[in-house]
């Protein structure tokens, strides 16, 4: 009920100022920081080989991807970009494009596939496990506005940008979404990655409401624009799919020693 509350009341409040103006800096820090704990990352357990779908945030395109990409090749996982480009918003990326790469992945691999979505990447994913739950394995959105409802939750310029390159505005964007539900968890394993110093979105948006058995809201320390670098996402993304696709539970920090899981709060 708390968290309920919460989420009304601060719906439609902008992320808080210094956060967004120091987006960039943080992001560029939080590279630096990825790089020196990529020795660590990499001793974490190897995946099985399943193929993990990666989709991009609000005007980036398959390059914001490319670190967190050859990490998961390099961890065993088989790694696929969206091509389809700069994700500008425009719902036909979702309805068409997107779609028929699912179905390009359904005839590529007989197995199901996990997605990683960042920002509104992440609201797409929701909604391609939605839709095809039977070839999805789990998704983990970060930093992903799938609880948004107006344009005043977000940075203005994104606001601004979204739509000029999307044609529609947050409202509308968000009657389109709304229309598949994007409130309703799909039915398999959800993991919400979210920043309370994200500068781009109010982190509240990007909760699952009501968390169960097969979600979780995992909160990390970084920027909004740096979750493609965030080397704690790296360490939960490496966990989240690791775990076995008919027994998946929840992430416990205190599976990690040391100073990396101090800093990941649930």
């Amino acid at each position: 009920m708390y968290q309920e509350l919460d989420v009304e009341r601060f719906r439609r409040t902008p992320p808080p100022l210094l956060n967004s103006m120091t987006e960039l800096p943080r992001t560029l820090v939080e590279m630096g920081i990825l790089l020196a704990a990529m020795p660590g990352l990499a001793a974490l357990p190897r995946g099985d080989g399943h193929p993990v779908l990666l989709l991009p945030g609000f005007m980036a395109g398959d390059e914001s991807m490319t670190m967190l990409r050859s990490y998961l090749r390099y961890m065993g996982y088989k790694p696929e970009s969206w091509n389809l480009g700069r994700n500008t918003g425009k719902p036909e990326l979702l309805q068409n494009g997107l779609m028929r790469r699912v179905e390009e992945l359904k005839q590529k691999y007989p197995n199901k596939f996990s997605i990683i979505g960042q920002s509104l990447g992440g609201v797409y994913a929701r909604e391609i496990a939605r839709i095809h739950p039977e070839a999805v394995r789990q998704v983990i959105t970060l930093g992903s506005p799938f609880g948004v409802n107006s344009s005043e939750s977000t940075m203005r310029l994104v606001g601004t940008l979204f739509k000029q390159q999307s044609g529609l505005s947050v409202e509308e964007m968000r009657d389109f979404i709304m229309s598949l539900d994007p409130h309703i968890s799909p039915p398999i394993p959800v993991t919400a990655v979210y920043s309370k110093g994200d500068g781009v979105v109010n982190w509240r948006v990007c909760l699952e409401a009501d968390e169960d058995d097969l979600t979780q809201n995992i909160r990390v320390c970084g920027s909004h624009c740096g979750m493609g670098f965030n080397a704690f996402i790296y360490l939960i993304a490496a966990d989240r799919l690791s775990q076995p696709e008919d027994s998946w539970q929840k992430f416990n920090t205190r599976r990690f020693p040391g100073d990396l899981s101090e800093l990941v709060a649930a």
